[in-house]
């Protein structure tokens, strides 16, 4: 079916605008190509991921809703997935390869073709290669399915260095599990919780769809939920008791709460003898985090301490300590999440209904049922050796300090500082996708100082973002509407399979990554590392083994095998068994999937004292390290997600932007009283890494001594503030994340 794009704009909204600007969808009009009236795919207004299901109407309008085949999300999305048309047809998206033809930053481009853009990228990587070798060139994506083609490219092209958003975000929880666990592959059962501890995991406003209908289940059938968090967040008014923490103090709480529970003796004891190894250690390393004494580290009285570790363990098994998501709180990260993972493990709740649970793919799932219950998909890209380089973040450093941190996560914004300083050796090109580190990375300016430093700096992305502005070459990806990717394979409490789907051809001349790097590849003679035709011959040597599995998944969008599995749940154990009775075999002498419990840890046990952290930088141990991110006259800065914009990738879109455009800074409200600051006064924001003008929204939901603000503003020609402008680049002990709470003064403007 054919639509006329300006028709089409006008059914969803939009009027035809035409810009001046090269390369962007405003400079054409041309018919709109739907191979489809129904798809289901896979959304991507965020890292979320939700299944949606995209109808063309019989007046050609499109509208997106959520997918009712998926079990966790139930049929529905929120605002940003929603908006996905209208970030389709944003005049302002890009929709031609562009060519730097002014200073970096300047943003004067032209356009060129596609084979104009492989050509130079190839030359430039090439001379880099020569004069520098293949590890001076660095590769940076988000993290998600796309990233495999980059990360392929990357160690075809004979660079050790890449990276996705990980440091910026999540990375210390992640490496906080795998100390504990051995693997960051574990999830949250809160639908069936009785108890949930929070510590500023802001679900509601981070938005993931399937977490929010898990509490809201949670809470329906009267599980109490606690949140510690220095401003009254959106979870917070959901929650039966908010508790405003003293920002980057909440390790000293969690200290103090292992502390009860061990000296208590509210632990899992048997749970403990059976799965770990340890405690004795470990409760040498706690004796002294008595509640009296961090009750002046994290401003919470030592009683409420005691009760909440108290009435924690007393829903045990069925209760959560949730290590959160964007961990950037503290410089003391890894002793934060390592303490949240410990306290779980210590009441016993892992692998329980209510409780935290391994992850269960295909092949684990499989082999505990004795029979071919899931399929597993053959790998198309060949494997390729790790290039002999040493990487330049130290993550590849066996047994190292950041020997933790995955080698296709490292330490992204190490790159930035790499490039100013040389260190460890120059860094002399970059090749980034959907990432947009001037807004997303500690420190801009520094940010944009290493940009510019460049021999080659390749972007590609939707928009002329931050960081495109300073781009040699910006490769326009199609967006998640005009795409097709390959099946993706899911792990939970059973295996699931999911699938993106194009819903219109391509705009213009925008390509998918998966094809991008592809033919990058054939300019530079790596074509033998992608052996498929397109994305269908992809598909089509992932899952050949499967026919009928193939035609249900695209006409589905997603497919969930199995029964949920839980090894230590009895009910689970029991339904699984009568399924499937072959699996009996497996269970140990107290009725438990113990196997499912082993460990990739040196041991082999869920380890309470990690030994390769001791020997590495003795942090073996659980260990309060007292901090100062602020002088006494100064406020804690500190920062968090909205429910309708991601970070930096959707302030442009227009719905978005018109619900909300600008990021208010939060004061408190006596403290506003006391400067004189009223709703919408400008403030001058200031520290030693920068300063910004915001507006301010006085409130009583936020402590006294700290502000805040929301992520995804302070664009280029945007209103708000961006965050990255008052933060320093600091590198966390073992996480190697950035911190976001950080010391400032205000004055008003």
């Amino acid at each position: 079916m054919n639509t006329c794009r300006r028709n089409f704009m006008k059914c969803v909204g939009l009027s035809p605008i035409v810009l001046n600007m090269p390369g962007v969808l405003g400079a054409f009009d041309k018919e709109l190509k739907f191979p489809r009236k129904f798809t289901k795919s896979i959304c991507e207004m965020c890292s979320s991921r939700c299944f949606i299901d995209v109808r063309v109407d019989k007046e050609n309008k499109l509208f997106i809703q959520g997918n009712i085949y998926s079990k966790a999300t139930q049929g529905k999305i929120c605002a940003r997935g929603g908006s996905g048309v209208s970030q389709l047809l944003d005049p302002k998206r890009l929709v031609k390869p562009l060519l730097r033809i002014g200073e970096r930053g300047e943003g004067k481009f032209k356009e060129i073709s596609w084979e104009e853009a492989y050509k130079f990228i190839a030359l430039k990587l090439n001379e880099i290669k020569s004069k520098y070798g293949a590890k001076s060139v660095a590769f940076a994506s988000k993290s998600g399915p796309e990233s495999i083609f980059i990360n392929q490219f990357a160690y075809a092209y004979g660079s050790p260095n890449i990276f996705d958003h990980g440091n910026t975000c999540p990375s210390a929880y992640s490496v906080a599990l795998k100390s504990v666990f051995g693997t960051s592959s574990l999830e949250r059962d809160y639908a069936n919780a009785k108890f949930i501890l929070s510590f500023g995991h802001n679900i509601y406003e981070g938005m993931v769809i399937s977490y929010i209908r898990a509490i809201n289940k949670a809470l329906e059938k009267g599980c109490k939920l606690v949140s510690l968090d220095p401003r009254f967040s959106m979870l917070s008014s959901k929650a039966n008791e908010w508790i405003p923490i003293k920002p980057a103090s909440d390790v000293a709480f969690m200290l103090a709460f292992i502390h009860i529970l061990i000296y208590e003796e509210l632990y899992d004891k048997k749970f403990i003898q059976k799965y770990t190894i340890g405690f004795e250690k470990l409760k040498e390393s706690i004796k002294d985090y008595t509640p009296e004494l961090m009750t002046k580290e994290c401003d919470i009285d030592a009683k409420k301490i005691k009760e909440l570790a108290r009435e924690c363990a007393s829903f045990s098994p069925h209760c959560i300590v949730d290590y959160g998501h964007r961990s950037t709180f503290t410089p003391e990260e890894i002793e934060f999440r390592r303490a949240i993972a410990i306290a779980n493990t210590l009441l016993g709740n892992i692998e329980t209904k209510g409780g935290i649970y391994f992850l269960k793919n295909a092949k684990i799932y499989n082999k505990f049922a004795k029979e071919n219950v899931a399929p597993i998909f053959e790998n198309v890209l060949p494997k390729i050796i790790k290039p002999k380089d040493l990487r330049i973040d130290g993550v590849d450093i066996k047994d190292g300090e950041f020997s933790k941190i995955g080698e296709k996560r490292g330490i992204y914004t190490k790159v930035f500082n790499t490039i100013l300083t040389q260190d460890p050796y120059p860094i002399s090109g970059l090749f980034i996708s959907r990432s947009n580190p001037v807004i997303t990375a500690n420190n801009a300016k520094e940010v944009i100082a290493a940009l510019k430093k460049l021999e080659l700096f390749v972007c590609i992305d939707i928009y002329l973002s931050d960081s495109a502005m300073y781009a040699d070459v910006i490769l326009p990806e199609s967006s998640y509407l005009e795409r097709d990717e390959q099946f993706l394979a899911n792990a939970g409490k059973y295996p699931s399979y999911s699938v993106r789907q194009k819903v219109l051809d391509p705009i213009g001349d925008t390509k998918a990554s998966n094809q991008i790097f592809k033919e990058l590849a054939t300019y530079m003679n790596l074509n033998k590392f992608f052996p498929y035709k397109d994305i269908e011959d992809f598909r089509m040597k992932q899952a050949f083994k499967y026919p009928e599995f193939i035609y249900e998944l695209k006409n589905k969008g997603v497919l969930e095998y199995g029964i949920e599995l839980l090894a230590r749940d009895k009910e689970s154990i029991e339904k699984f068994i009568e399924k499937y009775p072959n699996s009996k075999q497996f269970l140990d002498e107290d009725g438990e999937f113990k196997d499912l419990l082993a460990c990739q840890t040196l041991s082999g046990k869920i380890e309470l004292f990690d030994e390769v952290l001791e020997k590495a930088c003795a942090r073996g141990a659980l260990t309060y390290n007292k901090i100062k991110l602020k002088e006494e006259n100064e406020f804690y800065f500190i920062q968090g997600k909205v429910a309708v914009h991601t970070n930096g990738h959707t302030v442009n879109v227009p719905w978005l932007n018109a619900l909300m455009d600008n990021n208010a800074v939060w004061i408190n409200q006596k403290i506003a009283n006391d400067l004189n600051l009223k709703k919408g006064d400008s403030i001058k924001i200031t520290n030693e890494v920068g300063s910004v003008i915001a507006q301010v929204l006085p409130t009583i939901g936020i402590r006294e001594d700290t502000i805040f603000a929301y992520f995804s503003f302070g664009h280029i020609n945007k209103k708000g503030i961006s965050a990255s402008y008052l933060l320093k680049n600091d590198i966390s002990p073992v996480c190697g994340n950035n911190v976001h709470t950080i010391g400032v003064s205000i004055e008003k403007v």
